[in-house]
């Protein structure tokens, strides 16, 4: 299980790291820094990579440090030079805008090493961490299908091109192939007013079961789904402490463990530039609790053909 071989890998670093030398711990972990497209305290994706991050401070002893809405070149590249004053040499861009950055700048900055997420990159120092999402907004779908009463359900997205949207209505499909899926794009992933203007629009039309995909707007949006008495699928994170009756379970990314190997694998020399994917296989990616509204027979089938899938990669319309 990966939970399993990022603690092996952790340790066996950590073990390195405590024989090495002054001057191999020179060359490699010196420091690390966080680039955010918003703010830290989203409760969601944000939120996940700064937690990455204070794991990784506490894990590898190293320096750590983050600057919030970096959304340009300018800013990125003060970010960098920023961060380089205080000897850091891995940096992370929480999201999909830094992988073009990243690829275009990496040659000016040799000895760093830069990972982006979500995107695709170019670069000997450059590692790009996508996760593979299509399959867990189908089994959210699933769970969307089987649990409504109207035999319609929505999404609330941040951009047409989130992989697990068609993913969602996919997974619904295969439950009920009469069910109907409606899905909104804010544009934005944190554009919260219109989150919730689409929230009431859609319950006009009868939905009863939400999938908020935006990691900035989804807590205020499951907050509305839960005033209005009705079903939400938690987004990015655990979101079933905002009601056990309300959330019928979570698409879940753990970022901040996926944070901590890269840094592990980076002390260790082993990081590899390019493309890598990750999905629920490798175990980055979970559902979370089930809600006492899903019916334990519908429980049962969504863990079923989750565990074939992480067994074989075949979801169950395939």
């Amino acid at each position: 299980m990966f939970i399993q071989r990022l603690i092996v890998s952790l340790a066996v670093v950590l073990m390195v790291a405590a024989g090495c030398s002054a001057e191999s711990k020179e060359n490699g972990l010196k420091g690390v820094g966080l680039l955010i497209e918003d703010t830290i305290d989203d409760q969601g994706w944000n939120s996940k990579g700064y937690q990455g991050l204070l794991t990784i401070h506490s894990t590898l002893d190293v320096h750590v440090d983050f600057r919030e809405e970096v959304n340009s070149k300018v800013d990125v590249i003060n970010g960098i030079n920023d961060f380089i004053e205080q000897d850091i040499n891995l940096i992370f861009g929480h999201g999909q805008i830094y992988a073009d950055y990243f690829s275009q700048l990496s040659e000016d900055y040799p000895d760093v090493h830069f990972v982006s997420f979500n995107g695709e990159v170019t670069g000997a120092n450059v590692t790009n961490l996508e996760f593979d999402s299509y399959a867990m907004g189908f089994f959210a779908g699933m769970v969307g299908a089987s649990t409504s009463q109207s035999s319609q359900i929505g999404a609330i997205a941040a951009f047409p091109w989130q992989p697990e949207l068609e993913g969602y209505k996919d997974g619904a499909k295969y439950i009920d192939s009469e069910v109907e899926v409606r899905i909104e794009y804010v544009n934005d992933w944190s554009d919260t007013e219109t989150a919730i203007d689409y929230f009431y629009q859609l319950k006009e039309k009868n939905i009863d079961v939400f999938y908020p995909a935006g990691d900035g707007f989804h807590v205020e949006v499951i907050e509305k789904v839960k005033q209005e008495g009705l079903y939400a699928i938690g987004y990015v994170g655990d979101q079933s402490d905002l009601g056990e009756a309300t959330v019928l379970t979570s698409t879940i990314q753990h970022v901040d463990e996926l944070y901590e190997l890269v840094a592990a694998q980076y002390q260790a020399g082993t990081l590899e530039p390019g493309n890598h994917t990750f999905d629920f296989t490798e175990g980055v990616i979970s559902l979370g609790e089930f809600s006492s509204q899903v019916p334990q027979e519908v429980q049962d089938q969504v863990k079923s053909d989750l565990n074939t899938y992480i067994e074989t990669g075949e979801l169950p319309n395939q």
